[in-house]
């Protein structure tokens, strides 16, 4: 059974850092590609960045990242990170991983391609 459990937001100020975490089981996760995506209040659910695990290339969403984000993984944990730094209140979301299996170099940035989310990871960035 595949499983994806976010963990790792809270609030911070702007200019702060959070890593949300992406704990994945029931899967062999090199057969698959991992998306970070949000949705923010009154807002549709957008990518954030995607992940080929296989080959280890991550392509991100520049409008939303601006060079502020970076995905990495622990192979022992079966784990995927989104590191966010320089926040801002635009990137108050709830955040989600979601899992799909890999298809070539294919990285997809739309949610309706991925079967299997996380619960999401609440992130508010305010002062």
């Amino acid at each position: 059974q595949v499983q994806l459990v976010e963990s790792g937001g809270g609030s911070v100020q702007p200019g702060g850092s959070l890593k949300l975490s992406c704990v994945t089981s029931g899967f062999t996760l090199d057969d698959y590609v991992i998306g970070w995506f949000r949705q923010a209040p009154g807002k549709q659910r957008e990518g954030v960045a995607c992940f080929s695990v296989r080959d280890g290339d991550t392509y991100y969403e520049d409008r939303v990242v601006k060079g502020r984000f970076a995905v990495s993984r622990d192979n022992a944990e079966n784990t995927v990170y989104l590191q966010m730094n320089s926040l801002e209140p635009e990137d108050t979301a709830v955040y989600y991983c979601a899992a799909d299996r890999s298809v070539g170099y294919y990285c997809p940035f739309s949610d309706f391609e991925y079967p299997f989310w996380g619960q999401g990871t609440q992130v508010t960035v305010s002062s």
